[in-house]
């Protein structure tokens, strides 16, 4: 609303009223925004309070997890060689492994054709297999008749049959390069042809391919390089190894049946007489990984809480800086909580009764610190010991768990702690536009009040001098009295 210029009194009353104004709203308008900051600053805790507890709790599923404890690893102690990895029904153990062969696919070479464009194959049907399984049947007819149409249509089938197709063009001319994705011995490309016709220019036979007779391109003699015959790249062939002697053949690289719950994924063939150490153990770097990101997961939480409950003093004339969550009650009583679950007896039983016999301490600010030997040692000593610790119903892990249960759960204490605040930020809202409301219509009031006194002051100045002139233009007015 603009402001009230007092014409009549030459008074500009647009400061006076909104002074007015403000000392009306600003107690109110105050004590709003105190309470919308405190307000908005404990939601913002509580959700990175909620956050820390929530990596805590994933901390402790990791701990908790049996397949953690039971989990297994597998060493080569030459990568090169093989790598090897192990599930939980693998028996602990060391195997020396010697590779003689590593698998291999099948890849051919087919009679090459004077031209990769210009040569059309009489129509027919070929037939390709994988040693003793026909993998496809392509029809060559006029769509397709070319050496492109003939590799695009081996290539269609690609992904159920196994075998690709590409052109090489070489000085005999150009040929199609077969090439198999399985391996094991027998499974050699051949390649069939039946039902010829003679509507091209060049026999479809040229594209048949019999592993049983060919021979390999190395060793064709340069007069059947330059008439083009075709063979074979590569034979298909097994992987070949011994484990502690005994022979074991593989139709990949991966084998899995060498050793109960191994894989071994083997790279290159070794030495002769130079095996490579297979050792199979407990994943005990796993375990004391989870303890340490129980550790860290259980600190950060602890740092955070202890940020947020804070009293710092500033001196002796003010008042001390206060975190947003002091003298909440569920967060001492979740702290509490989990404290004297971490220095309970272990139910479980076993030879550790608690996080010290392990390594694990406490330091004065509250958070833990690990004694890497000693954990190691425990790890070492007694896996299963430390598996009862922390797994299990009566494991330190569940029970820490189920101590934060009730304050994470969807409206759990923290959910409605939340709810208890975002409603209070609903009632500054409301009570944010009521006031200024409220606040509106005074000035309104006062606008329209201000200008009512001033156009009654110009009334009256108006009847005054009225008056004054009347009383000058009296008989008696110019006499001396």
């Amino acid at each position: 609303m603009a402001g009230v210029t007092g014409i009549a009194t030459g008074n500009d009353y647009t400061a006076l009223i909104t002074s007015i104004v403000n000392l009306e709203k600003s107690p109110k308008q105050t004590q709003l925004d105190t309470l919308s900051k405190s307000t908005t600053t404990k939601l913002t805790s509580l959700g990175q309070l909620k956050s820390a507890i929530s990596d805590f709790q994933s901390a402790l599923v990791a701990l908790n997890s049996p397949s953690s404890f039971l989990a297994r690893t597998a060493k080569s102690s030459d990568e090169s060689i093989f790598k090897a990895t192990a599930t939980q029904s693998a028996a602990a153990g060391s195997y020396q492994v010697q590779v003689q062969q590593l698998a291999g696919t099948s890849k051919v070479a087919l009679q090459s054709v004077a031209s990769s464009t210009d040569v059309k194959f009489n129509s027919g049907t070929l037939k390709l297999s994988l040693g003793d399984s026909e993998v496809a049947s392509i029809d060559i007819d006029p769509t397709n008749n070319t050496l492109a149409g003939v590799r695009d249509a081996i290539n269609k089938q690609s992904s159920t049959s196994g075998i690709t197709a590409t052109i090489i063009s070489d000085a005999s001319g150009s040929r199609l390069v077969l090439n198999s994705t399985k391996s094991g011995d027998g499974n050699d490309i051949k390649v069939e042809v039946s039902g010829e016709g003679t509507n091209g220019d060049t026999s479809l036979s040229k594209l048949a391919f019999d592993p049983a007779t060919a021979q390999s391109l190395a060793s064709l003699t340069d007069a059947d390089k330059a008439a083009g015959l075709g063979g074979y790249v590569t034979k298909a062939q097994s992987a070949k190894l011994t484990v502690d002697g005994l022979s074991v053949v593989s139709d990949t690289n991966t084998v899995t049946s060498a050793i109960e719950g191994v894989s071994i994924n083997l790279t290159k063939v070794t030495a002769a007489d130079t095996p490579v150490t297979l050792t199979v153990g407990r994943d005990e770097d796993g375990v004391k990984a989870n303890v340490q990101k129980f550790v860290d997961a259980y600190n950060k939480l602890i740092t955070y809480t202890n940020a947020q409950t804070k009293v710092t003093s500033v001196g002796e004339d003010k008042a001390p800086v206060t975190g947003p969550l002091v003298g909440d009650a569920s967060i001492r009583s979740m702290l509490s909580a989990v404290r004297n679950e971490m220095v309970a007896p272990n139910a479980n039983g076993g030879s550790f009764n608690s996080l010290a016999s392990l390594g694990v301490t406490t330091k004065k600010d509250g958070t833990l610190e690990i004694d890497s030997d000693k954990l190691a040692k425990a790890v070492s000593s007694d896996f299963e010991g430390v598996s009862a610790y922390f797994t299990g119903d009566n494991g330190l892990a569940s029970r820490l768990g189920g101590k934060l249960k009730a304050y994470t759960d969807a409206d759990g204490i923290l959910d409605q702690r939340t709810d208890i605040l975002q409603r209070t930020l609903s009632s500054v809202d409301k009570q944010q536009s009521d006031l200024n409301l409220r606040i509106a219509a005074l000035q309104d009031r006062l606008n329209k009040q201000f200008s009512t006194m001033d156009n009654l002051v110009a009334e009256l100045t108006k009847t005054g001098n009225n008056l004054a002139s009347q009383l000058a233009s009296m008989p008696f007015a110019n006499k001396n009295g």
